[in-house]
């Protein structure tokens, strides 16, 4: 039980966390030119979001964590790490376009188009198994491919002037 907790008090720090540089760099991108698109998925995005977090402590508080999946949920995190230090300053939660400023093509960005998603999409199935939840896992991966098959196709529509032949 004391793990458990544990382990759903630093995700959940982490997440609190990462709003916080998420709103920072969205700020400071916006006053540098920066234009949002597609803010009508994002209510839904972080509804889904905060119910799959919540849900976890209601349901995975009490239950014994699973090392091997937690061992999976940990190399998620090194991953996270990696696309968010490769985005750096350009990381948000949001879709923010940049005027005149190429796409980033670092890190795991060079290998494929999303890689953040990939990471948060291993996320919501592994962080429910590490407490033995696999309906939950189930449930909430479904909802999340939804949610990410929308905000993908709005992502591409936006950054598409970037991926015109010629440019950067």
């Amino acid at each position: 039980m004391i793990l458990s907790v544990a382990i759903l008090g630093l995700v959940s720090a982490q997440r609190l966390g990462e709003l916080v540089v998420a709103r920072r760099n969205t700020h400071r991108l916006l006053a540098a030119g920066g234009i949002e698109r597609g803010c009508a998925h994002y209510p839904v995005m972080v509804a889904l979001h905060a119910a799959w977090l919540l849900g976890l402590w209601w349901q995975a508080w009490d239950r014994p964590a699973r090392l091997g999946w937690l061992a999976a949920y940990l190399v998620l995190e090194v991953l996270r790490v990696w696309v968010l230090a490769s985005i750096g300053r350009r990381w948000t939660t949001r879709i923010i376009v940049m005027p005149g400023e190429a796409l980033v093509r670092r890190g795991p960005y060079r290998l494929i188009p999303h890689p953040n998603y990939l990471v948060v999409a291993g996320e919501i199935a592994v962080l429910p198994l590490v407490f033995g939840l696999a309906a939950y896992a189930a449930v909430f991966s479904l909802l999340n491919a939804a949610m990410l098959a929308w905000r993908i196709r709005v992502e591409d529509r936006a950054l598409a002037t970037f991926r015109q032949p010629g440019r950067a």
